[in-house]
């Protein structure tokens, strides 16, 4: 992936209970913004997600933000982004997140974390696409995550070639160079966008 792609960002829209969190959403930001990328995330000023928009920003990133209606008011959504585009579903939501992304990266956060990275997850492994997804595992955040998916791979439920469709990093930096260098395996397709 070259550089000034736009990533997504899936993270909490609550900020945790460590101002680690919040601070490693701003930092996240920033660093995409020093590599020329810009983001695309879930459009809140608040929680992670508002950290992670925040620094972007500051470093003169591209920032979009996708929002349901329905949160537009409980998420309270992000006055300063480049675009903000208003959707109807949580469903629309994460469409459009991969329509406008060419990569993505997971942060802490709670279900609708795992439900944005492990749908996108899917479609990759069913060949709908063949844009990295990552995790930036702060702390061990993740830590299950990562032993779940070496378990499911050497219990038989993940083909080899679908192991390295998750990239893991523990710092942006990591994360952002393995995004730059993937490659896509060469996985069948299984669906055609139409079928989901």
């Amino acid at each position: 992936m070259k550089s000034g792609r736009r990533i997504s960002v899936f993270c909490g829209s609550s900020a945790g209970r460590d101002p680690a969190f919040s601070a490693l959403g701003r930092a996240f930001g920033e660093a995409l913004a020093a590599r020329g990328h810009g983001l695309v995330y879930g459009g809140a000023k608040i929680g992670v997600m508002g950290a992670v928009a925040d620094g972007a920003l500051a470093g003169g990133a591209e920032v979009i933000g996708v929002l349901p209606h329905f949160l537009a008011g409980k998420e309270i959504a992000h006055a300063g982004l480049s675009e903000l585009h208003l959707v109807d579903t949580m469903h629309e939501r994460k469409a459009k997140m991969v329509e406008l992304s060419d990569a993505f990266v997971a942060l802490p956060g709670g279900f609708g974390t795992l439900d944005e990275l492990f749908e996108v997850l899917t479609w990759a492994q069913l060949g709908l696409h063949g844009k990295p997804c990552a995790i930036l595992d702060y702390a061990g955040f993740f830590a299950g995550i990562e032993a779940f998916v070496e378990r499911a791979a050497s219990d038989g439920f993940l083909r080899p070639e679908h192991r390295g469709l998750l990239l893991f990093g523990t710092r942006a930096d990591d994360v952002l160079d393995a995004i730059e260098r993937y490659v896509a395996p060469v996985v069948e397709k299984l669906v055609s966008p139409e079928q989901l």
